[in-house]
């Protein structure tokens, strides 16, 4: 089940709220908590090894919920770039690895409770952090480069180019820092429903736009030179009678590929949209609070009740849906020459044909849940779980 949150104080605060939507939810339905589907026996024809392990620690807990330690819902995904793998954890470590060796090339102390990133490009290391910070990093040996702090929470990714640095806060605005000294440029909010899940979605920097999905179920578009909206469109927009019912957000990243952009939203649709305009090419009824993944020919999707769909990229026609891993709360997908790849809040790491949705391998991690996508860096698959622990696989046919 996905956290909730009030719009009462935009603060880390909000974890209490969460846990009581939570409590509510479950108390005012009137059917019984749908149960994770188990998973069964399948027949491998990918060999996958493990390779490395590593961990970045510091994942706090922040209460119990049915007997087991809930996490913080927080970004701290995996990034690479090159021959170079970042990770964070919550108590402020940041660490490059290789990434196909896992040896720790440099570590540093970030001295804040961080909740977002990594996010890289070129040189420039740039993560968020629960109390408000934006924090640079030199990618190359982790030498702090400078520091801003925000009015609100950041718990996803800065998006970084060569001259910005975009960050989505909680409070529903998209800041833009400069990338040379952490100087704000400007600020675009989006009004935010008193009801939300706990999330922000990460900004894409792309043709000089700056995009992004927002709890209202809008997807903004503006000018990366100075923030002016040069479109805004809806892909969700429930109209149930309950303010559990109307939730809308787009917590996940939006992906843009050429002249289109693509994004999901929960109780909403997977909608292609132009780059240009906003304008809607196809729209697919759907509800996911992760983002959209782009194959070669498909959309990827993790559906909010934990199936895994493939929609045509041309017209958002259904290729195949895989429904073996409800209410496992899998991730955003990954895709591999391979397959797709998710993994749950077991730790289970899944993969499946990319033409049927069939599985073709399962490997577990320990046991904890992951929350951030996996990563695919050739034949290698890297995840990292909502404890720190980072596993790397490597994948061969059979």
């Amino acid at each position: 089940m996905r956290l909730l949150h009030t719009n009462i104080k935009r603060s880390m605060r909000v974890c209490a709220a969460a846990l009581l939507a939570v409590s509510l939810l479950a108390a005012c339905s009137h059917k019984q908590i749908d149960q994770p589907a188990k998973l069964a026996p399948i027949k491998s024809t990918l060999r996958v090894h493990t390779i490395w392990t590593a961990s970045v620690g510091g994942f706090h807990p922040f209460g119990l919920w049915e007997g087991q330690t809930a996490y913080l819902l927080l970004g701290l995904g995996l990034t690479v770039q090159g021959n170079r793998l970042f990770a964070a954890g919550h108590d402020g470590l940041v660490t490059a690895f290789n990434v196909h060796s896992g040896r720790r090339l440099w570590s540093v102390d970030a001295h804040a409770p961080l909740g977002g990133g990594p996010g890289v490009h070129g040189s420039l290391l740039v993560l968020g952090a629960t109390d408000g910070q934006v924090i640079a990093f030199d990618a190359a040996n982790g030498k702090r480069l400078w520091g801003v702090r925000l009015p609100a929470a950041v718990i996803s990714a800065p998006a970084v180019s060569a001259h910005l640095v975009a960050v989505r806060t909680i409070d529903g605005i998209l800041h833009a820092l400069s990338a040379k000294n952490g100087k704000e440029l400007w600020e675009t909010p989006q009004p935010i429903p008193s009801l939300t899940l706990r999330g922000a979605a990460v900004p894409v920097i792309s043709h000089g736009l700056v995009v992004s999905g927002f709890p209202n179920g809008k997807v903004l578009a503006v000018d990366a030179a100075d923030g002016s909206t040069r479109w805004l469109a809806t892909v969700s927009n429930p109209n149930g009678r309950t303010a559990i019912a109307r939730l809308a957000d787009l917590d996940g990243p939006v992906a843009v590929a050429g002249k289109n952009v693509y994004a999901v939203g929960y109780h909403g649709t997977v909608d292609m949209l132009s780059l240009k305009n906003g304008h809607p090419w196809w729209t697919h009824k759907a509800s996911s609070f992760r983002g959209v993944t782009l194959g070669r020919h498909a959309v990827y999707i993790a559906t909010a009740d934990g199936a895994v769909e493939a929609l045509n990229r041309k017209n958002g026609s259904v290729i195949w849906r895989q429904p073996a891993l409800r209410y496992r709360a899998v991730t955003q997908p990954a895709v591999s020459k391979d397959g797709v790849i998710v993994a749950d809040y077991q730790g289970y790491v899944s993969w499946m044909n990319k033409r049927t949705g069939a599985f073709e391998a399962r490997r577990g991690t320990g046991g904890v849940r992951v929350s951030n996508p996996p990563v695919v860096v050739g034949n290698e698959v890297i995840v990292i779980n909502d404890l720190g622990e980072i596993t790397a696989f490597r994948v061969s046919p059979k």
